[in-house]
């Protein structure tokens, strides 16, 4: 169905669902009007909780105090002698009202903290109604209430039900519009998305309060019209368990649907009813088929009904008729000049005085080893993290500092390590959430017009995409994320342009493609920041790389200068100042290997990062994986333990094939891996976290191996009661270590562990890693100094892009030429 066809069918369909409820209100008999009247306040209701919980994604289990202020505002001013129909839109206000000033602490929070924050306004109103007496009656609250008139036509029940029945048709009507809306899309993108949302100039807190301020409002009418309708309003009218009935009907019914209120309404309060003959089994009944409902639709009734009918529109971008140059050319280009750069997190230091300029049209490229910082400084100019000193200037004004929206709108886009689209939108929405740069408009206005779509494509097909427009982003293949992600970026119209390693997890072919693109943006007067571990394509398209290492610049330079300094060398292999020790005397491995790895593929996405990997790991052997970041080292150790399903291959531990179990069973066969990143148990005691390492175990000797391995960190042993969170990461890479050793591995696995240690620290635990070997250990090592881990082990593999391109002796391998072109690429003619 195309845009315009859903934009007259639904309210189509909500006329005629009105009309139809509305001539069952004036037809119906007995207590029939007065359920009707239920079933469409509770729908205004969950109109309301659907453009909260539909759009933004924000859980609120407090809404029946919106519901009750509107109620006792109603009733209040009827008594007053207000007119209700001046009344009426007064609650709905006075409870938007609130609403706005309750979003604005609890949406600074999420998940359990909001619900907690939502639960206790509910019950604030709720007490507030008791104690407040003067106003609100106390406990036996406001009765006697006057009944709406017009005229000398005055209400009954059956007015009361088709009353109600127009509002939850407006409600509907309005909720079409908005979800439609700017405001609508945006809605959507920051519930996806948030950080994302962020960079393409959308205000999270402004969008979200929004939505909490017209939920409110719609349960504040709702509310206003309940009290005319019971004639009395008191607060055991307003119980706690109404507001977990208002929730579990939206997502009963389906979250984000126009309609879905309406069947999650119908079921909440018209099946109690049917089962009132049941007496006091009615509400047992009444969860069970909630429950039922969930399990078979967790999208709700509609949502699931819908995937069964959703056909997508299968039409592509066409981008003749659009001057990209024109749209995308920057009217005044502006260089970004990067002076001084240093934040800190906590006691690390994560940059210091970090210089970086980008000029139009040229390719800036960031690269050092992993934990050099690189992300962390695209943070700070991207608005992400506010730097403790220093300056970003685009211009002549200074960015440092600024929030990240706002970052965005004056000129600066990005992409992520890991894409970051607004999955439930299309392609195509994605593109004009950004073309709008932040701007809403009306909330109820167009939200692209003819030009605004006609451009989008005209970048998606730049970009290369060429599935359907119409194809939810979740949805696509991971080259045509990275794509579209540029292309958004792109829709932002920036002077400058940062990419965070947008080649990862691409085939070569693509990897190409994406240089080409890269190169005919920059073309077009855009700065390009690039960070990116395929050194291949840095080198082939950067005009100057500027090199960190531990959060310090160390060289700056053209590809051919960096390619041949030696500081850059050495951060990326390591160098002589920290070396490992090798076995004091010759010694041969046994003939037969304790772990064979033939043809493993492995991946994340569609394309694989490990193709046909072969390597052998012998008893008492240490063997070494080395490569440039993104070769598929961690990669290979996660498939081989369990943590990422192999796609191909075999991998056979002391003679049992483990490529089909899963990382407990594989963990219980004694293969072990210690993470990258430490992982430890922060909360837990440097004591308890050893023994968890143990609870495979049931033999005697788990205290002696704790006293043991303590002995060979005796840093441990100070600290053994103390909460490993509070340790420093060398002694926490200890203790990872430890922990990983006190199961008795057959073969222990190291994923970078000397990453983010200092120099001293490296150093002794290298020493204690050869110690271990000595003692017959077997060792699988990846660390990012490659000549560090060749010191120490006995054998090494090259990775190259997902494959083996080497395999030797450590020693042979030590100092190769062709270990440095792994690493740092090849320089550019």
């Amino acid at each position: 169905m195309t845009r315009l066809a859903q934009s007259y069918a639904t309210p189509v369909a909500v006329a005629l669902l009105t009309a139809v409820a509305l001539g069952f209100a004036l037809l119906a008999e007995g207590y029939a009007p007065f359920v009707l009247a239920l079933v469409a306040l509770t729908v205004v209701v969950c109109v309301g909780l659907n453009i909260l919980l539909g759009l933004t994604g924000q859980v609120s289990l407090g809404h029946v105090g919106f519901y009750a202020i509107g109620a006792y505002a109603v009733a209040i001013l009827t008594l007053a002698g207000v007119d209700f129909w001046l009344a009426l839109p007064a609650a709905g206000l006075i409870a938007a009202v609130v609403g706005f000033l309750l979003s604005l602490p609890a949406l600074r929070v999420a998940g359990p903290t909001l619900a907690m924050l939502t639960i206790a306004f509910a019950f604030i109103v709720q007490h507030g109604t008791i104690e407040w007496r003067a106003l609100t009656g106390g406990a036996n609250g406001l009765m006697g209430l006057p009944p709406p008139s017009i005229g000398s036509l005055v209400f009954t029940e059956r007015e009361m039900a088709a009353l109600a029945v127009l509002l939850a048709g407006a409600a509907l009507w309005l909720y079409h519009r908005i979800a439609a809306s700017a405001w609508g899309k945006s809605m959507i993108a920051v519930r996806d998305a948030e950080i994302a949302a962020r960079s393409v100039g959308l205000d999270p807190v402004i969008v979200k309060a929004a939505a909490f301020t017209l939920s409110a409002g719609f349960a504040g009418v709702a509310g206003g019209l309940f009290a005319p309708l019971m004639m009395f309003v008191a607060p055991d009218s307003f119980p706690f368990s109404q507001s977990i009935l208002f929730l579990l009907a939206v997502v009963v019914g389906g979250a984000g649907a126009v309609f879905g209120p309406v069947i999650g309404a119908a079921i909440s309060v018209v099946l109690p009813e049917l089962l009132s003959g049941l007496a006091e089994y009615r509400l047992l009944f009444f969860g069970a088929l909630l429950l039922g409902v969930l399990w078979l639709a967790p999208e709700g009734v509609i949502g699931t009904l819908s995937r069964l009918w959703r056909r997508i529109d299968p039409r592509t971008a066409d981008g003749a008729g659009t001057d990209l140059a024109a749209l995308l050319t920057p009217a005044e280009p502006k260089a970004l000049r990067v002076e001084g750069l240093t934040l800190a997190f906590g006691g690390i230091k994560a940059a210091t005085n970090v210089a970086v300029t980008a000029e139009p049209g040229r390719v800036t490229a960031i690269i050092g080893p992993n934990g050099a910082g690189k992300t962390t400084v695209l943070n700070m100019i991207g608005g992400f993290y506010r730097p403790d000193s220093g300056s970003v200037r685009l211009g002549d004004r200074d960015l440092a500092g600024a929030a990240s929206h706002t970052v965005a709108r004056a000129g600066i886009a990005r992409t992520y390590q890991t894409t970051r689209l607004f999955g439930s939108l299309s392609v195509l929405d994605n593109i004009l959430v950004a073309l709008r740069r932040g701007k809403l408009g009306g909330l109820f206005g167009r939200f692209a017009g003819p030009d605004d779509e006609r451009a989008a494509e005209a970048l998606l097909a730049f970009v290369g995409y060429r599935g359907a427009l119409a194809t939810p982003a979740a949805d696509l293949a991971h080259v045509d994320r990275r794509l579209v992600e540029i292309a958004r970026a792109l829709a932002m119209r920036p002077r400058v342009l940062l990419l965070d390693e947008p080649a990862a997890g691409l085939m070569r072919a693509d990897k190409d493609t994406l240089a080409l693109l890269l190169r005919r943006i920059a073309d077009l007067g855009i700065a390009v920041i690039l960070v990116e571990h395929d050194m291949q394509l840095v080198m082939g398209i950067s005009d100057q790389i500027v090199v960190l290492d531990a959060g310090v610049p160390i060289a700056t330079g053209t590809p051919a200068e960096i390619r041949r300094d030696p500081k850059v060398i050495k951060a990326y292999l390591g160098g002589e100042t920290t070396a490992g020790r090798g076995r004091g005397a010759p010694w041969e491995a046994p003939v037969d290997a304790i772990l064979t790895v033939m043809r493993l593929t492995a991946g994340y996405g569609a394309a694989p990062v490990l193709e046909n990997v072969d390597l052998e790991v012998r008893p008492g052997e240490t063997v070494a994986l080395i490569g440039a970041n993104g070769a598929g080292k961690s990669t290979t150790m996660r498939a081989l333990a369990g943590l990422l399903r192999p796609v191909d291959g075999e991998v056979v531990f002391n003679d049992l094939r483990i490529d089909y179990l899963d990382a407990p069973e594989i963990a219980a066969a004694r293969l072990v891996l210690v993470p990258e990143g430490r992982q430890v148990f922060p909360d837990l005691s440097v004591r308890d976290n050893i023994l968890l390492g143990a609870h495979t175990r049931n033999d005697r000797d788990i205290d002696a191996d704790m006293e043991r391995l303590l002995d060979l960190f005796p840093r441990l042993r100070e600290r053994i009661d103390n909460p490993a969170g509070l340790l420093s990461g060398g002694e926490q890479q200890m203790l990872a270590i430890v922990r990983g050793l006190m199961a008795r591995p057959r073969t222990l696995m190291l994923d970078e562990p000397s990453l983010g240690l200092a120099p001293a620290v490296i150093e002794g635990l290298f020493d204690v890693l050869a110690r271990l070997r000595d003692e017959g250990v077997t060792i699988l090592l990846v660390d990012q100094m490659a000549q560090l881990a060749l010191d120490v082990a006995d054998r090494a593999y090259v990775l190259e892009s997902g494959r083996v391109v080497r395999a030797d002796t450590a020693a042979a391998l030590r100092g190769d030429p062709a270990i440095e072109a792994a690493y740092l690429g090849h320089a550019a003619e």
